[in-house]
């Protein structure tokens, strides 16, 4: 019971650890995203994700470029949809006069 509290509370100790830093390791970012390593492998070889190989071997992801990837593609709102279709129409008759 004790060996499991202990390594609880390190992998608690591990992941503040992580959030102080701003450049991640390839796992730190498998554990930061929470994904396979395969996946951020295929992601890193296929250009889809920020990252950065300074030696041209360890990978490394900036911490505030990952958050922008992660938030990417955000859906919008049916009020933000309608606003735009809104002003498009109302465009559009301006035109025409």
């Amino acid at each position: 019971m004790d060996n499991l509290f202990i390594i609880k509370r390190l992998d608690r100790l591990e992941k503040l650890m992580t959030a102080h830093k701003e450049v991640l390791t390839f796992e730190e970012t498998c554990d930061y995203m929470g994904i396979s390593r395969s996946f951020l492998y295929k992601l890193t070889s296929s250009g889809n994700i920020p990252h950065s190989k300074p030696n041209g071997k360890l990978i490394f992801f900036e911490k505030a470029k990952i958050n922008a990837w992660l938030l990417q593609n955000e859906p919008r709102s049916a009020h933000e949809i309608e606003a735009d279709a809104l002003a498009h129409t109302f465009i559009d008759k301006d035109i025409s006069l």
